[in-house]
């Protein structure tokens, strides 16, 4: 591994391990239904499917379980992605085969619109 590939794997992990020991293995955030949960579409909606295939067992809903919660972590999309390529802790890594770049995104995108609307989670398909 070059230096600075390194250097930056070193930043990236220790980023995250800090983001992890610092609130992101704690209780979920149950939030109050807000009323009915727009419709996903596009991109967000692949990656429901991409999230309730790759992720929905450690992190249900986006909410915590085996894993933290994801529905409220304001994390920018780099580190996220690190993660899930990486791993940490009890997260495997996904190498591309795996779970693919665009597989990848339309989660990102899931998540995104779960932060959005917390009462997606609680009905997914609504």
């Amino acid at each position: 591994m070059a230096p600075s590939s390194r250097t930056t794997h070193v930043v990236a992990s220790l980023l995250l391990a800090g983001a992890v020991f610092c609130g992101g293995c704690g209780t979920a955030r149950r939030r109050p239904p807000l009323g009915p949960a727009p419709e996903l579409t596009g991109q967000a909606a692949m990656g429901e499917a991409a999230f309730m295939e790759k992720c929905n067992r450690c992190h249900p809903g986006g909410e915590a379980g085996l894993g933290p919660a994801l529905n409220d972590k304001p994390f920018p999309d780099f580190l996220k992605r690190f993660q899930v390529r990486h791993g940490l802790g009890a997260m495997p890594h996904f190498e591309k085969d795996q779970l693919s770049d665009a597989q990848l995104d339309a989660i990102l995108d899931y998540l995104k619109a779960l932060h959005q609307n917390p009462t997606r989670a609680s009905k997914p398909g609504a």
